[in-house]
């Protein structure tokens, strides 16, 4: 039994539990539909309020509205974020959380009898379109039973519920044609013409019904009723719209009279796929299980599940090097298979000299998997983007770019249709129009790292050394990669303690970093730092010799002896390409910035490997000027 149930094909109907909990209060009904309709989208004070009183709202219509949120919160029992449940999938219940600018309505896609209609409804034109008939109108027979008249039936109306309500029926008429169109294919005529008879009496000028009267009445071996079909659609249409009956009618019409074969029962076709092959799927392996990383997998699922009107959800997951952004993607990836069943294309946009892929490049591998045959790809991107959009403008694909670095490669690659979705990991903070959700990756907690590495290591080892262990997650900032690759190591030379990882063997560089280099994310961080700008390399280079806690932008300009006002846009650079992390200072709108340890020893690594010692040690700021630290 599902939690919560809402209904609005036919007269509102609430369930919870199985309990019936349909508001009587007609204001009360309207604010709960308007939520419903745009599940898990912020619906915008003003909105609501044109929608309940239009143009003529209450003096106290803020708090009339209060009052209508309490009432639906404690009429239906509606949880707040924090009752999400602790797998991360779904809410465990109906979700309505209050933002600044509104309300939304989090629901799972199974509470609202709409959002399983268009599902099945999709799924059925799919079929068809596929060729497999039996199953299409298997489909769309259920997508249709969940009406029990006309939507929205007992509910005011106002702009947006008008809307839905008549975008609703258009569906439905949609799906009812479709219907019908397969269960000729299967030669069920006798039995479908009560229903056309019916349908084509109520809407004279609907020429699609008329036509499939006609043909029904016609494999029924009743031609002269076809024909006195015709004759009736045609004078209708004359008198009640001055027109002539479409092209496919009168084509229709000849066929009768000359009892065409081609009206006969088609033969039995076998369905045919999307492609010749199997949807790609082309998601890498889902390698381990995700530690606490339960809130970031709830926020990125919230987000492409808010579906957008006229363009697919575009979530991007960042983060510092080293946190997971990757696993994280992947992982969600997989739990959202089932929305996406046309396909899931996966692609990294960095080549692997480090170097930010073409997009004119990627475009022709996402077709060539969508099986276009190779004449049909196009020569340039504006071309090669058309077509993809084309493509996906009505089906449900799933687009996971991962290693990010210019907006320029996200545009081309994002596909048309809202049902479609688009992950993304990205190397550096982006701001692009298309994106719509973006999501923040941090180190783990210390329990967190130790249940990362338990998970590898196993219960004893972990149990016979947890000081160490402990550590060994702070040694690591409790940054995923790093941790993997220490566990990696670990696993490799069991007979190693935990300590003598820790220690290094008391073996240093000349920075005084462990030789243990595998601990470190230094092929990450040099990623990262490559795609910088010179500018922002150089200040990099700079301040990660200094044994500094944090950099103010004061003390930073005198380091790197450029003004204050330069000096912090290149600090919120470094912030930007994710080899600095930008904190509250001690005064109001003073931050402060520092190096993750992790990645402070990767830049001296990256700097010892260039050659450059700085006179042969690092250096300490200490007070107001700077002295070097011995080695």
């Amino acid at each position: 039994m599902r939690v919560v149930e809402i209904n609005l094909l036919g007269p509102m109907e609430v369930l919870s539990h199985g309990a019936i909990l349909t508001p009587s209060a007609p204001k009360l009904r309207t604010v709960l539909s308007l939520l419903a309709v745009q599940t898990s989208v912020v619906v915008r004070t003003d909105k609501i309020i044109e929608e309940l009183w239009e143009d003529n709202p209450p003096t106290s219509v803020t708090t009339t509205l209060q009052t209508y949120i309490y009432q639906l919160r404690k009429l239906l029992r509606l949880g707040t974020p924090p009752d999400m449940d602790r797998a991360g999938d779904t809410p465990a219940d109906a979700v309505l959380r209050t933002s600044p600018y509104g309300y939304a309505l989090f629901l799972d896609p199974d509470m609202l009898d709409t959002t399983r209609f268009e599902r099945l409804s999709d799924q059925g034109r799919r079929e068809l379109e596929a060729g497999d008939v039996n199953a299409a109108a298997e489909t769309l027979s259920r997508a249709l039973r969940l009406w029990r008249g006309p939507a929205l039936v007992d509910v005011s109306h106002g702009p947006v519920l008008r809307a839905e309500a008549l975008r609703l029926e258009e569906i439905n008429r949609n799906t009812l044609e479709r219907r019908i169109e397969a269960d000729l294919y299967l030669g069920r005529h006798h039995g479908l013409l009560g229903e056309l008879t019916r349908l084509a009496a109520e809407q004279l000028t609907h020429e699609g019904f008329q036509a499939k009267l006609m043909l029904a009445l016609h494999r029924a071996g009743r031609r002269s009723e076809a024909l006195q079909i015709y004759q009736r659609t045609r004078s209708v249409l004359a008198r009640e719209l001055g027109l002539d009956p479409s092209n496919e009618l009168e084509q229709l019409h000849r066929a009768v009279l000359a009892s065409d074969e081609s009206l006969a029962l088609p033969r039995p076709r076998s369905p045919v796929r999307l492609s010749h092959t199997r949807p790609p799927r082309q998601l890498p392996p889902q390698r381990t299980a995700l530690v606490g990383r339960q809130p970031q997998v709830r926020a990125v699922l919230a987000a492409m599940s808010a579906r957008q009107v006229h363009a697919p959800p575009v979530v991007v997951i960042t983060g510092p090097p080293g946190s997971g952004k990757s696993a994280l993607c992947a992982d969600v990836g997989h739990r959202v298979n089932t929305p996406y069943p046309d396909g899931q294309l996966f692609v990294r946009l960095l080549d692997a000299q480090g170097h930010p892929a073409d997009p004119h490049n990627i475009l022709a591998e996402f077709l060539r998997a969508l099986d276009v045959p190779e004449d049909r790809i196009p020569a340039t991107l504006s071309e090669r983007s058309r077509l993809f959009r084309t493509w996906t403008a009505d089906r449900h694909i799933l687009v996971i770019l991962d290693d990010l670095v210019q907006t320029d490669q996200l545009l081309p690659l994002v596909p048309a249709s809202p049902d479609c979705g688009v992950l993304i990991t990205a190397r550096r903070q982006l701001s692009a129009p298309v994106v719509t959700a973006a999501v923040e990756v941090g180190p783990l907690d210390v329990d967190e790292g130790l249940r990362l590495l338990t998970n590898v290591l196993g219960k004893q080892r972990i149990a016979r050394e947890e000081a160490a262990a402990r550590e060994l997650v702070h040694l690591c900032d409790g940054l995923p990669a790093a941790l993997q690759a220490a566990a990696a190591l670990l696993q490799l030379r069991l007979h190693w303690p935990l300590s003598k990882l820790v220690r290094g063997n008391g073996a240093t560089n000349g920075y005084g970093i462990p030789n243990h280099h595998e601990l470190f994310l230094y092929p990450s961080v040099e990623l990262s730092y490559r795609l910088a700008p010179p500018n922002v390399q150089h200040a990099f280079c700079k301040l990660v010799r200094f044994d500094v806690s944090t950099f103010t932008p004061h003390l930073a300009a005198r380091l790197l002896q450029l003004s204050e006002f330069h000096t912090e846009s290149l600090l919120d650079e470094l912030v930007e390409f994710r080899l600095m992390v930008a904190e509250p200072g001690g005064e109001a709108d003073l931050l402060q910035y520092r190096f993750l340890p992790s990645v402070r020893a990767a830049g001296r690594r990256l700097l010892a490997g260039a050659g450059d010692v700085v006179q042969g040690s690092p250096y300490q700021a200490v007070g107001a000027g700077v002295t070097p630290v011995s080695s």
